[in-house]
C-alpha cells in the first residue's frame, strides 16, 4: 500500500513539474509602438482655388466760387460716383511656413504669394439739376492682380493625422483703380489713377490632412479686407479751347474685399517621428 502511494505522488509531481516548465517557458510580448504623426517642421506646397471679391469706387468734387460746377452739382456728381462691382476669378499659388506641435494643439507661421486676379468696372450717368439736359458721366475700373498673406494659424488636433485651425494675419496686394469724369455741357473732363501697395488684413478657418511621407491636403475659406486707398486730382478741363479748373479738387478711393476658398497640398520636411503605444 506504501509503495502503491509513493508511486502514486511520483506521477503527480512529475506532471506538475513538466506543466510548471511550460508556463515558464511561455512569456506575452509586450505590443509593439505604433510610429504617430508629427507635425512640427517646415513644409512648402501650393494651393487653387476662386475669389469672390467687391469693391466701392468713389468719386467726389467741391464747390468753389472760382470752379466749373454749381453748388447743386457736387452732391450729384458724388451720388452718381459712389459705384459698386464685383469680381470672381481663378486664384492659386504658392505657400511655406513652419508648424510647432504641443500635445494635441497645433502653432504655426504661414506666408504666401497668389494669382489674385480681381477685377472689375463701373459706371454712371446724370443730369445736372441746374442745367439738364445737359449731364455728365462717372466711370471707374478697379483692379489687384496678386495677394500675399504672412499669418499666424492655431489648431488642434481631431486625430493625430487630421488637424482643424484658425488663421489669421496680414493681407498685401497691389491696387489699381482708374477714373474717368466727362459731361455734356461743355466737355468737361477729368481723370486718376491709384497704384497702392495696400496692407490689409485676413482671417479664416481650414482644416488639413496627413496622409504620410511628409504629405498633406488642406482646404482652406479666407476672407480679404484690403481697406481704402483714395488720391486726388486737380486736372478738371471744360471748354473749347480748354479752360483749367484746379480748385475744383477731385478725391476719387476704392476698397477691395475677397472671401476665398482653395485646396492645397503641403509637403513637410524632416521632423521627428513619434512613437505612440
Amino acid at each position: 500500500m506504501n509503495k502503491f502511494l509513493l508511486a502514486v505522488a511520483s506521477i503527480v509531481l512529475g506532471t506538475a513539474s513538466v506543466q510548471a516548465a511550460d508556463l515558464a517557458a511561455r512569456y506575452t510580448k509586450a505590443p509593439a509602438m505604433a510610429p504617430g504623426y508629427d507635425w512640427t517642421g517646415f513644409y512648402v506646397g501650393a494651393n487653387v482655388g476662386g475669389q469672390w471679391g467687391s469693391a466701392d469706387p468713389t468719386t467726389s468734387t467741391v464747390w468753389t466760387p472760382t470752379g466749373y460746377f454749381a453748388t447743386s452739382s457736387v452732391p450729384a456728381i458724388a451720388a452718381v460716383g459712389a459705384q459698386s462691382l464685383n469680381s470672381s476669378s481663378v486664384t492659386g499659388g504658392f505657400t511655406a511656413g513652419y508648424n510647432w506641435q504641443v500635445n494635441h494643439a497645433v502653432l504655426g507661421l504661414e506666408g504666401d504669394i497668389n494669382y489674385f486676379g480681381f477685377k472689375g468696372s463701373a459706371s454712371g450717368s446724370g443730369l445736372y439739376p441746374c442745367c439738364a439736359p445737359t449731364g455728365f458721366t462717372v466711370s471707374s475700373s478697379v483692379s489687384a492682380d496678386w495677394l500675399a498673406t504672412i499669418r499666424g494659424r492655431i489648431g488642434f488636433l481631431a486625430a493625430p493625422t487630421w488637424l482643424l485651425y484658425a488663421t489669421g494675419g496680414a493681407a498685401i496686394a497691389e491696387v489699381k483703380g482708374n477714373f474717368n469724369f466727362t459731361d455734356t455741357f461743355a466737355a468737361a473732363t477729368e481723370s486718376a489713377a491709384i497704384r497702392d501697395t495696400r496692407v490689409g488684413w485676413t482671417a479664416g478657418v481650414g482644416t488639413e490632412y496627413a496622409f504620410g511621407g511628409g504629405w498633406s491636403l488642406k482646404a482652406e475659406y479666407l476672407h480679404v479686407d484690403l481697406g481704402r486707398a483714395s488720391t486726388t486730382s486737380t486736372n478738371l478741363a471744360a471748354f473749347v479751347p480748354a479752360i483749367s479748373f484746379p480748385s475744383n479738387v477731385y478725391t476719387h478711393s476704392v476698397d477691395i474685399k475677397s472671401d476665398i476658398v482653395r485646396v492645397g497640398l503641403n509637403y513637410k520636411f524632416g521632423g521627428p517621428v513619434v512613437a505612440r503605444y
